[in-house]
């Protein structure tokens, strides 16, 4: 469970950060850095992400990583 403070950017307590790493580069990349909140990096595009619930989070992860493999 998060801690009660919410990270800095993001509503909620959890700090995050779930990727792909191919040849030593990100392609897929979900986190929260303090102060920019909740977004996912796809290649070299930032895209804001709302962040729900760490289960709906693995979800949207794996559903992208699906993606990415086609």
């Amino acid at each position: 469970m998060g801690s009660s403070k919410p990270v800095p950017g993001s509503n909620h307590s959890y700090k995050y950060s779930l990727a792909i790493v191919e040849d030593g580069d990100s392609v897929l990349r979900y986190d929260n850095e303090a102060g920019k909140g909740d977004h996912k990096h796809i290649n070299d595009t930032e895209i804001c992400y709302t962040f729900e619930s760490i289960d709906r989070l693995i979800a949207d992860f794996f559903e992208d990583v699906n993606q990415w493999k086609k």
